[in-house]
This record gives C-alpha cells, structure tokens and sequence, in this order.
C-alpha cells in the first residue's frame, strides 16, 4: 500500500465553510414580475359570478387610447362596452335588439399597459390546467400569468367576477369602423328615453371594463 508523502491541506475547505456561514453572504431570489400588456391585442374571456355567464370579446387599442368590451351575456342582449382615453364610455346595443345607449363619464381613462406594476407576488398556483405566476393588484384583482409563455389565463375580481382567458392574439387590431359608436348615442333627447335597467346595470357592474378604474385610482 502506497501513502501520499503529503498531508492533504484542509484549508480552501474550512475557507468555504466560512465565507457561506459569513452574515455578509445572502442568496437572493428574485421574485418574478408580471409582464406588461401588448400595446394592442383581442382576447376572447368567459366571465362567471355564481352561475351568471358572460362571453366578453376584448379590443385593447393603447397607441389609440381606446378598449373594447363586447359582452355577450347566456341567452341575453349582445352588449357593447366602448371606452376612450378621454374617460368616456358608451355602453350600446345593436339590431335586433332595441336601440339603447348608455354614457358614461369617469375621471381616469383605459389600463395602461404596465397597470400591474406594483402587483404583490403571491407566489404559483395551477389553474385551468397552466402552472401560474399570481400577483394581487390594490385587493382588487388576482392575476394569474403562465409561467412559460408569461400570457394572461385567468383573473379574479374582488365581486366575484372569474375570467378564463381563451384566446390572446397579440397585436390583433379591430379595424376602425368597428369603434364608432351609433349615432343615437350621440342624440341628447333620445339618450334620455332609451336608457335602460340593462345597461345601467351593465355600466355600475361591467365585470372587465369600468370595475378596472379602481386600479387606476389605487395606482395613481
């Protein structure tokens, strides 16, 4: 049997040791960050509360200041949820339904594309079958994002509000034609007459569209 003729020096090993018990050395995790939205995309969201279904169809147009709801309630009136910039809405229908529309006037206008900055990191979670990035924006949305594509796939609003997200086509643009509002929406003596339960309802209690602004005003 041959022994080394040298000891084997233990120091590089005690040196280690020390540097990783040291106070100084820290291992630092950096938390994910949820990413922004597309400057423009259409998104096709099945909205739920206790049993009362919505199809919502999602134009966001930033570079033009404008968000689309197209709200489609189970067996009820398609619903059109226009909103600008400016802080105006026009909650409308269309034939066959009877002409209604709905004005709306807030202080703040659409989500920025980094509304979720800020978010609070509630760690992951599986969700529709997507391993999930989740934050909370201000108590009043949970986000879910998938953790390798970083799309949207599923929120929750403080009212109990679920979106499933179905589609998201980035950079899909709805084409002009499709954001202007009737003219009747304009017609001050007929606003009056033809508003209705409905979209007073639609425009307190729009799942997406007008409840977002309480992240706005939490934001800013």
């Amino acid at each position: 049997m041959v022994y080394p003729t040298q000891p084997i020096s233990l120091f590089p090993f005690f040196v280690l040791l020390l540097f990783l018990s040291s106070s100084q050395f820290r291992l630092t995790v950096t938390e994910p960050t949820p990413a922004a939205w597309p400057l423009q995309f259409h998104s096709v969201l099945f909205m739920n509360r206790s049993g009362s279904l919505q199809k919502v169809d999602l134009w966001y147009d930033w570079p033009n200041g404008r968000n689309f709801n197209i709200i489609q309630n189970q067996l009820g009136k398609l619903t059109y949820d226009l909103e600008w910039n400016n802080g105006t809405s026009y909650i409308y229908t269309l034939k066959p339904f009877e002409k209604e529309c709905r004005t709306l006037h807030v202080s703040v206008g659409i989500l920025r594309p980094n509304w979720l900055d800020g978010a609070t990191y509630l760690g992951q979670q599986h969700i529709d079958g997507f391993l999930c990035n989740v934050w909370e924006k201000v108590d009043f949305i949970w986000y879910y994002e998938d953790v390798l594509t970083q799309r949207p796939v599923y929120w929750v609003f403080y009212t109990g509000y679920s979106a499933h997200v179905m589609t998201f086509e980035v950079g899909a643009v709805l084409e002009d034609a499709g954001w202007q509002a009737p003219v009747y929406c304009f017609d001050d003596a007929e606003k009056e007459r033809r508003k209705s339960p409905l979209l007073e309802s639609v425009g307190a209690r729009n799942p997406y569209g007008r409840l977002m602004t309480g992240i706005l005003h939490a934001s800013n």
